[in-house]
């Protein structure tokens, strides 16, 4: 699946460069640099639960038909993109995958020139306009897919809804960062939205819709991608504080110094709130700024003494099982119900 959609993105790309190469000036290189971020990793995730949710409601597995379905479930990678690159600028993020980030990239290739102004600013405002481009060509990819008028028309509301929750989802994340709402609630609602929604839920309803599945094998899909979606991001959380930065290609720690509000850092404040008051403000004051290996083991440490590492732990076992259950009472197609429950172990159970 990863070579199929990479195969299709490449193909894509090269059919932009004759109107990217008449613009010219320094707009190739800024679409190269584009393109190798889209090719160079991912797991190709929300293409492959498009590609299955397919499958899995009688869609064929070879064909015109299916080559227009895989170029439609291969624009997915181009909204992760945008997701990406416009999410490392919010958080200030340096690297992603092992690599600098896109706007950090930028930076450096500003001061290396000698160009004028900031090149921090430069950088931002060349990787908001780069993801800005993967946006546009998301939507660009599925209309020339070659989905017929009918699969169009059914994927559209589909794929609206899915840019609207995801740029919702990230406006709720940043204000929980501004610490308008600790609450366990608020930050399972950016899960919610910000990445549930777009990493299975819809891309399962896409998948869904342009195989014309009735309606109630889409809200089993929709149901069992939601838990999925949201038992993922709980495990990312968890990685973000104690994952290994060679297996993660993050910094160690660096939702912590990110401030992010996770539902983690929620579930320790609740009950340092009301047990170790003293922990709490340990945990607020250390949300968002610089730390060191020894301070962020001690925010470790707090973490897992209050009980919000098990706690965690727990709701993705149980959203995994309640998935799981959604999928056995549905139509979808046997192989395909086991290859979503393999994709549902492999995100929620990884370590990178």
């Amino acid at each position: 699946m990863r070579t199929a959609v990479d195969a299709t993105l490449a193909e894509f790309f090269a059919t932009r460069r004759p109107v990217v190469d008449a613009v010219g000036g320094g707009y190739p290189a800024a679409v190269a640099d584009l393109e190798a971020f889209v090719l160079r990793g991912g797991k190709r995730m929300r293409p492959a639960f498009a590609w299955t949710a397919w499958l899995g409601a009688g869609g064929d597995s070879t064909g015109p038909r299916a080559d227009a379905v895989l170029r439609a479930c291969s624009a997915l990678e181009l909204i992760q993109a945008c997701a990406l690159i416009h999410d490392d600028i919010i958080d200030s993020s340096s690297t992603r995958r092992g690599f600098p980030t896109v706007h950090v990239d930028f930076a450096r290739r500003h001061r290396d020139a000698g160009w004028s102004g900031s090149s921090n600013h430069f950088g931002e405002s060349a990787a908001i306009l780069v993801g800005d481009l993967a946006l546009c060509w998301a939507d660009d990819l599925l209309r020339e897919s070659g989905v017929d008028a009918d699969a169009a028309r059914r994927v559209q509301p589909v794929w609206s809804a899915m840019r609207t929750e995801v740029l919702g989802g990230q406006l709720l994340d940043i204000e929980a960062e501004a610490g308008t709402d600790e609450s366990v609630a608020a930050a399972m609602r950016v899960n919610r939205y910000k990445t549930a929604a777009y990493t299975v839920e819809r891309p399962l309803h896409l998948g869904a819709a342009l195989a014309d599945a009735d309606e109630k094998l889409i809200a089993a899909y929709r149901s069992f991608g939601a838990d999925i979606g949201i038992a993922f991001q709980l495990r990312d959380d968890l990685l973000g504080v104690f994952g290994d930065p060679e297996v993660t290609g993050k910094p160690s720690g660096d939702d912590i110094t990110e401030g992010k509000r996770t539902v983690l850092i929620a579930l320790a404040l609740q009950k340092a709130d009301e047990i170790r008051p003293d922990r709490a403000a340990t945990i607020r004051a250390s949300l968002g700024t610089e730390l060191d290996s020894d301070e962020v083991a001690d925010i470790r440490s707090i973490l897992v003494e209050l009980g919000a590492v098990e706690a965690v732990e727990k709701q993705i076992e149980e959203l995994g099982t309640r998935a799981v259950a959604a999928l056995d009472n549905s139509s979808i197609e046997p192989v395909a119900a086991a290859h979503l429950r393999a994709m549902a172990t492999a995100a929620i159970q990884r370590q990178y």
